[in-house]
């Protein structure tokens, strides 16, 4: 049942992000990295689609990780971007190619050989709270510092870095859904709402959904969801090892193929993000208002940002 789920859900999931990557290309270049961005988009039948489709995706993700280990269940969900791309492809009617489905199977195929190799498997959560706020300070931190880098860079090289930033987000969103998960199951709903984790994931889920979709807005998909499915799943191992308890082989043949499997998503995420016929461009190129920044920098009437 947990390879079930998991697979539904990252079905859903590749939908929706190629929906709302479809209706976000089209809004205001000014709405770039506030919230306003989502309501604007709220008023898209196309973009509310993509959404209901992630809301579903994110509830059958949810059953998996509480079936599940958090180092099992990523692996799976990273099947999105294939579900995402053979989705695009038909919508968009351009080919892939070869080399494009290579990176997305490259992509993939790291993904699952960096957890099949460390054979993860669950264990007692680690009581220690200093260890949990290290970690999810360097999680919140690392996309803290993506974002500030994007932002000093050219518009059309912001979307790797915001989906990165956004990934690292939704990482920490599904570690804190399988410890809420545990609340839930022990101490009911009422239990759950006098803890801080399913706050954290209303805050985490928006503001992750905001950076997405400035991503989909300031680039085509073949810029964002590589990065994003191969972050997100690497963060949530992490955040599975590092407070939740989860374990991965550490001997040298596992090492070996960990090592391997990070190689093959780098490998992976470049020749998707590099592939001229992967489809998600705009069909019309925007243009850009006063308050909106040029595809080669900064204009001078916005030589400082907000």
């Amino acid at each position: 049942m947990v390879y079930f789920f998991g697979l539904a859900s990252a079905c859903m999931l590749g939908v929706g992000f190629v929906l709302q990557q479809h209706a976000a290309e089209r809004a205001p270049m000014s709405d770039l990295l506030r919230f306003r961005l989502l309501w604007d988009l709220a008023h898209s039948r196309l973009w509310l689609g993509g959404i209901a489709c992630m809301v579903v995706g994110q509830v059958l993700g949810t059953v998996a990780l509480a079936a599940g280990d958090l180092s099992q269940v990523e692996p799976l969900l990273v099947t999105n971007l294939l579900f995402a791309m053979a989705l695009a492809r038909r919508l968009s009617g351009q080919r892939l190619g070869a080399s494009g489905w290579a990176g997305v199977l490259v992509l993939s195929g790291g993904v699952a050989a960096f957890s099949l190799a460390g054979r993860p498997s669950g264990g007692a959560a680690d009581a220690d709270p200093f260890r949990r706020w290290l970690v999810i300070g360097l999680v919140v931190g690392l996309a803290l510092i993506l974002v500030i880098f994007a932002r000093h860079l050219p518009l059309f090289e912001e979307p790797p870095l915001l989906a990165a930033a956004a990934g690292a987000l939704y990482g920490l969103q599904d570690a804190l859904t399988r410890v809420s998960s545990g609340i839930f199951g022990r101490a009911g709903i009422t239990g759950l709402l006098v803890h801080w984790e399913p706050y954290a994931l209303v805050a985490l889920a928006v503001t992750g959904l905001m950076l997405v979709q400035s991503a989909f807005e300031a680039g085509p998909l073949r810029m964002s969801l590589p990065t994003l499915t191969a972050t997100e799943p690497l963060v949530g191992i992490g955040c599975g090892i590092g407070f939740l308890g989860d374990r991965l082989e550490t001997g040298a043949v596992a090492l070996t193929w960990e090592a391997v499997g990070l190689v093959a998503i780098v490998t992976g995420v470049f020749l998707l993000a590099r592939h001229p016929a992967m489809p998600g461009c705009a069909d019309v190129e925007k243009q850009p208002g006063p308050a909106d920044r040029s595809r080669g920098g900064i204009s001078p009437e916005e030589s400082s940002r907000p």
